[in-house]
């Protein structure tokens, strides 16, 4: 998947000027990691462990305090600040006072002339981290911080909040289990469903493209393929969620891959609430998507294939963020063990030929007018091995372009590698 600009990475940007704290993102003014003192450098590794023990987040460097408070000061770093904030130091440094280490990277955007650095930080997979040294007043050996609702990074004292911490280490683990044991077990169960009246979300899915179809349209004299991406739950009930709450959802799992592709800047701004769904019809774009009361997501774009032509990092990129997305949007919404259907077709791709970029003679050929690929994964699943079912829908797609397995060997690194820029 091909990097974004250097210069100004959308997701970057976002944050860097998002304005308010919160119990994934923190903000520190200007400063060199090698002049830092012990004691200030201690504080990072704080924030690093109650960000790993939360949700995973960031921390973004070169952002000072106006006289109100707010981190609205957009100083960004000399290079000599930029240079001190070398990923082969601070790293370690950090990791030398926790157990197990934390999975973190440091990334240096120039947004708007401004140079910054960005602590990204992974949350725990399987055990949450633990301090194993103390500094001063800011780390204390055998302590687990936590990240609150109020943005600040302390310890968790109170039971409640210990507990959360080993149920998610638990889940973690069942998770883990899960996915090899519902690989072995669901990928042959049959498709028929007791309990779930697929009909009513198929007349949902119908209705829906039709809507957008009458709406919506590719350039003319161009090919294009219709991108029909659904999420199903087990089953249906009509009224299972309120809009307002698939609006807070929905703006939750955005968080997670702000600026993407996939759902666009502005368009959380502009999507309207219908009698049944929270819906996007972004004007100027062949894309609509939904998510419906009944928990059924649907979205449905046109993508047009000049030379009838498919770029794989287009595929790959829209398949990435899609996964990473909906792991996210499921979870919020409260699910958890629930197999959810994903089903993804691909209509107008028969002789479309996919096209590998800076691969002299990359292409390969589909001979099939629709591509259809369904997997079923809970949401857990999907959260916690996003690269992994991601990698899975870009394999079964690429199969029907008879793409040979050897140009997949990397693919989920290179997933995660995309969404960490995300």
């Amino acid at each position: 998947m091909e990097k974004a600009p250097e210069h100004e990475p959308r997701d970057m940007r976002e944050l860097i000027y998002r304005g308010v704290e919160s119990e994934e993102l923190d903000y520190k003014a200007a400063m060199s990691w090698t002049a830092m003192s012990r004691a200030a450098r201690a504080k990072i590794v704080r924030h690093c462990l109650a960000l790993a023990n939360t949700k995973g987040g960031y921390i973004v460097i070169g952002v000072g305090e106006d006289a109100s408070g707010h981190p609205s000061v957009y100083q960004g770093l000399t290079p000599e600040e930029t240079h001190s904030f070398d990923p082969s130091t601070v790293g370690p440094f950090i990791n030398r006072y926790v157990e197990p280490p934390i999975d973190l990277t440091v990334e240096r955007p120039l947004v708007d002339g401004r140079r910054y650095a960005v602590l990204v930080v992974r949350p725990f997979r399987n055990l949450p981290h633990v301090c194993t040294a103390s500094i001063e007043n800011e780390l204390q050996t055998g302590m687990f911080y936590i990240r609150t609702s109020d943005a600040s990074s302390r310890p968790a004292f109170r039971a409640v909040e210990m507990h959360a911490l080993i149920q998610r280490a638990l889940r973690n683990q069942r998770e883990a289990l899960g996915r090899m044991l519902r690989g072995i077990l669901y990928e042959s169960r049959d498709t028929v469903r007791q309990g779930a009246d697929l009909s009513e979300f198929r007349d949902a899915v119908s209705h829906a493209q039709l809507f957008f179809k009458r709406r919506k349209s590719p350039p003319p004299g161009v090919p294009a393929v219709l991108f029909n991406f659904q999420v199903i739950p087990p089953e249906f009930d009509e009224e299972h969620f309120t809009l307002s709450r698939i609006r807070r959802a929905v703006g939750d799992a955005w968080t997670l891959l702000a600026s993407s592709g996939f759902i666009e800047p502005g368009e959380l701004e502009k999507c309207y609430l219908t009698n049944v769904s929270l819906r996007s019809l972004p004007e100027g774009r062949l894309k609509m998507w939904q998510v419906f009361k009944s928990g059924l997501f649907h979205y449905i774009a046109y993508w047009p294939v000049p030379h009838h032509l498919l770029l794989y990092n287009q595929l790959a990129t829209a398949l990435s963020e899609a996964v990473c997305f909906l792991g996210k949007l499921y979870t919020e919404l409260g699910y958890a063990e629930e197999l959810l259907t994903l089903r993804l077709t691909l209509e107008g791709t028969e002789e479309l030929k996919l096209k590998l970029a800076g691969r002299d003679g990359g292409e390969f050929r589909c001979r099939i007018p629709e591509i259809a690929v369904e997997i079923r994964r809970s949401a857990a699943d999907l959260a916690s091995g996003c690269e992994m079912h991601a990698s899975r829908l870009i394999r079964e797609v690429t199969e029907r372009f008879n793409l040979p397995d050897q140009y997949l060997q990397n693919l989920p690194r290179e997933i995660r590698r995309h969404l960490e820029k995300r």
